[in-house]
């Protein structure tokens, strides 16, 4: 792993696959949205916006007509 950054509280590795690694300085590594936020603070990677969920219409229940 190669050495990309160094701070007080974390030590940030780019693996050889492109990833990254996020390590404490108490040597345990940091995964999650902890790990998300680091990363984007040190303009690693870019977060982008989720979708908005597009709501679906709900059908309506016709009238019941009575056969007389």
């Amino acid at each position: 792993m190669k050495l990309i950054k160094k701070t007080k509280e974390h030590t940030i590795y780019q693996k050889r696959s492109g990833r990254y690694g996020v390590q404490s300085n108490s040597k345990k590594w940091i995964n999650g949205e902890d790990k998300v936020k680091i990363l984007s603070k040190a303009k690693l990677i870019t977060l982008k916006a989720a979708a908005p969920k597009k709501e679906e219409p709900v059908a309506e229940e016709a009238p019941v007509e009575s056969a007389e």
